[in-house]
């Protein structure tokens, strides 16, 4: 994908979710995702239609990234699906602007490629129906996207609004019953260190291809450090490849933002509703 899209000297064809979206269904083999591989094409591909017609709109870059999110979460209700790096297929044509519908070619042609290969895996037979969305998960998070959008315009850093590996991870958090502080600190740590690899990389070294080279490996070695299985990490490397001037020197300190305000908001939440059984049970 990095190579083609510096032969052809496009960055619309570097898509960093396609990056996680690997690492989940054929390397993790993430059974969540994979149950259902047509899905693998189907949600991602409805939902970055979504953000690439929010990015027509003449609105504030905010205001477009609230309304593709709200559209998103429907799209996937309605196509019962729960494949969290939805969202950042979606909201990548808003961050790079894509105006040109190869991004779209682009987009399906990849996922429909992952299909194909989960398919061909055949670990999907094996796996259990995934557990649908709830409608307070849906709204919880609807809601705590809006006060972290409505928090970075009033800052005047609405650059800051969309941070796609991060929200794939809140989503997903969201739909675990439990969510304790030592794997939020884990995940923190290696979403803002993967945010951080990935600019820092691309710093000193100009090229995509070298860039994607040294960063990927070297986010594996961090997750592996970490014990974790985090395929989003793996997509802000790719981000920062994308990115306009104005967003890419601050995504080391908008991951970290973004996931203590995300990360933390699910841990407290699934601590007090914790506190709340214990204490009824007793």
């Amino acid at each position: 994908m990095v190579a083609i899209a510096t032969y052809l000297n496009n960055s619309e064809v570097i898509l960093p979710e396609v990056g996680a979206l690997t690492a989940g269904t054929w390397i993790y083999q993430n059974p969540d995702w994979i149950h259902q591989p047509f899905k693998v094409f189907w949600a991602p591909s409805g939902t970055a239609l979504i953000g690439f017609l929010a990015n027509q709109l003449a609105w504030p870059y905010a205001a477009k990234v609230l309304l593709g999110l709200l559209g998103m979460l429907i799209w996937l209700r309605l196509v019962h699906s729960t494949l969290a790096p939805s969202f950042a297929t979606g909201l990548l044509p808003l961050i790079v602007n894509a105006t040109h519908w190869s991004f779209m070619v682009a987009i399906c042609l990849l996922t429909g490629g992952l299909m194909l290969g989960t398919y061909l895996q055949r670990q999907y037979p094996h796996t259990q129906p995934v557990r649908a969305t709830t409608t307070g998960q849906m709204g919880l998070f609807a809601l705590l996207v809006a006060i972290w959008i409505g928090g970075v315009w009033v800052a005047g850093v609405p650059q800051m609004a969309a941070v796609p590996p991060v929200l794939v991870v809140f989503y997903e958090t969201l739909q675990k019953p439990t969510y304790d502080f030592h794997l939020a600190i884990r995940q923190f740590i290696a979403l803002v260190g993967a945010a951080s690899l990935g600019v820092g990389i691309h710093l000193v070294v100009a090229s995509w291809f070298l860039t994607t080279l040294i960063a990927q490996p070297l986010v594996f070695i961090l997750l592996g450090l970490l014990r974790l299985k985090l395929p989003a990490a793996y997509a802000f490397p790719l981000l920062a490849l994308v990115l306009p001037a104005s967003m890419f020197h601050l995504l080391p300190l908008t991951a970290f933002l973004a996931a203590a305000f995300f990360l933390g908001a699910v841990f407290l939440l699934k601590r007090n509703r914790s506190a709340v059984t214990v204490t009824e049970n007793n």
